[in-house]
Parts: structure tokens; sequence; C-alpha cells
């Protein structure tokens, strides 16, 4: 018998207990926190003015009366706000008239582990009830009718969507008005948008049928003989009126405007109240002051001679050499 210890036989098929993994944890969490046991959101750490920055108010207030020009410039002070770790607002008034509402803030700040507190900016800012000027606008948005004047240039923007190619418009119309206004020489014109935004302004506006001369006007543009039409797409509802007694002389109208220069308002009688003859057979007027010339036979004058009669004051015959 040998001292080791007997041989072991053959061990049954033992399935391996099968060993539990991790699930894989979102990204972003922590995979000691398990999925049923979420904790709250840590809460932001309110930032507190520091305190050595925050009790620098003479400080705040000299950097800002040198800003200002002046002591008494410089109101009272309004409080502090905290900016970030060891920086402070502080605010005082602003006594000068022409700011009123305004604030002066001064920025105060330190180093970490060091006391002295130092201005990094001083700055006037617009209080809650300060007086701001209006917002800013764009001189194109500006301009009203009639601001340009005699020798101002005013520029038209390329993408200007009152104007167009002259061919981006043809295929919206069904007439050939719109080939009138294609206008040779001329890159652009105006566009569909243009057309409908000016002839919405002009029958709205003193060219139209409310306009106070149009409402007690006999008749309309339409039927008076001095209303030119335009050419083109608007010309089917304005012209120019013709009359230099009217008083839209040489203006738009539309075609329902009216004044009292209609030209069939009031017909007057005929400065020639019976026709005028035109005779052209002058035959039977009397001459007078006049010479008679001879005719050759071959169309030159023939010299006048002694004895040949001449027609003198009161159309009778005289010869020569009458005194």
């Amino acid at each position: 018998m040998t001292g080791g210890p007997p041989s072991a036989g053959p061990e049954p098929d033992v399935e391996p207990a099968p060993v539990a993994t991790a699930a894989p944890e979102p990204d972003g969490e922590d995979p000691a926190d398990p999925p049923s046991r979420g904790r709250a959101p840590r809460a932001a750490r309110a930032v507190v003015p520091d305190p050595v920055c925050a009790a620098a108010v003479d400080l705040a207030r000299e950097a800002a009366a040198e800003e200002a020009g002046a002591a008494t410039a410089v109101g009272e002070h309004l409080g502090v706000e905290a900016e970030g770790d060891r920086m402070v607002l502080h605010r005082f008034a602003c006594l000068s008239p022409a700011y009123q509402g305004w604030v002066w803030t001064v920025v105060t700040a330190r180093a970490p582990r060091v006391r002295k507190v130092t201005v990094d900016d001083v700055v006037l800012m617009p209080g809650e009830s300060a007086l701001l000027a209006p917002p800013w606008v764009p001189w194109s948005q500006r301009l009203r009718p009639g601001d340009v004047g005699v020798g101002d240039l005013l520029p038209t923007a390329v993408d200007d969507p009152r104007l167009a190619l002259r061919r981006d418009d043809v295929e919206e119309f069904v007439d050939t008005d719109v080939f009138l206004e294609q206008g040779l020489g001329r890159s652009r014109v105006l566009s569909a948008f243009g057309r409908e935004q000016t002839g919405a302004r002009w029958y709205a506006g003193e060219p139209g049928p409310d306009a106070h001369v149009a409402k007690v006007a006999p008749a309309s543009c339409l039927t008076c003989g001095f209303h030119i039409r335009l050419a083109g797409a608007l010309g089917r509802l304005f012209g120019v009126c013709a009359n230099e007694l009217a008083p839209d002389d040489a203006r738009v109208t539309s075609i329902d405007h009216g004044c009292g220069a209609h030209s069939e308002a009031l017909v007057a009688p005929s400065a020639h109240p019976e026709p005028v003859p035109f005779d052209e057979d002058p035959s039977d007027l009397a001459p007078t002051d006049i010479e008679l010339v001879g005719v050759t036979t071959n169309g030159a004058a023939e010299a006048t001679q002694p004895g040949h009669p001449t027609v003198g004051h009161g159309g009778r015959p005289e010869p020569y050499g009458h005194a």
C-alpha cells in the first residue's frame, strides 16, 4: 500500500454553473448606483458674494467717481451681486441729468488667498427705468416718400423684390401688354410683386377713387378725354391726367378717379357759333398794296415798262411814274 491518496475515478459530466455578468450601464450613469435606486441630481451651488470684495464699497465708489469725472455724479450704493468666485458687482445710482435711471456698475475681484481687492471694470449700464434710445432701424426702412431731395441718390438692392429681370414674369400674364414693359436697354423692370404693391398703394391713396376730389366728381377718369392710359399691366387700372387746369395734371390717376375738370362735365358753347368757311379760291378778294408782275411764256418774270399798269393804294390801276 502506498501512502498516497487513492486516485479518484472519472468525474461525471456536470454542467458548470453560469457566471452572472453585470448588465451594461447606460452612458453617463455610475455603475455603483443600481437603476432602481437613482439619486436626485445635486442642486447647483448658489454663488454668494465674496465677503472681502463685497466690503470694498469705498474702493468701488472711487473708481465710479473717477470714471464719471465727478464724485457728485455717483449716488447711493444700490447693492452687490456675485458675478463669480471672488468677483462682485457693485452698483451705484447715476446722478447725471443726462442719464436718469442709469446705474454705475463696478466689477471688483481678488486672487485666491489674497486679501487685496482690485477693480476690473467700471461701466454705466441702463437700469429698469432708464431712458433708452429707440431700437436702431436700417436706413432703407427709415425712408419715407418725399425724403429723396434734389441731388440725393437712392440705391436699390440687387435683390429688391419689387424688381425682376425682364423676362421673369412673362409667364404670369396671358396678354401681350407685358411685352410693352420689357424695356429694351433696362436690365430690370417691375416684378409681379412690385406691380401689385404699386397698384395697391396708388389705388388706396390720392390717385384712387376714395380721394375727396373723386367722391364729388361728376364722372370718372375712364370717360374723360384728358385721361391717357398707361401701357402695360398697370394700364388696366391707371392713367395720367393731361388737363393743365385739373388738380391732378401730370399725375397718375385710377380709371375710377375723377375731378371737376372732367372733359364732359360741362360743355361750354363754342367760341365760333357759326361754321367758319374755308375757301380755297380767294379770287373774289380785292388785292391791296400788291404789285402785279408779268410772267412770260417761259416762266421768267417780265420787266415792268412805263405804261404798264400797276395796282396802287385802294386797288386802282395807276401808270408808272405817278407821283
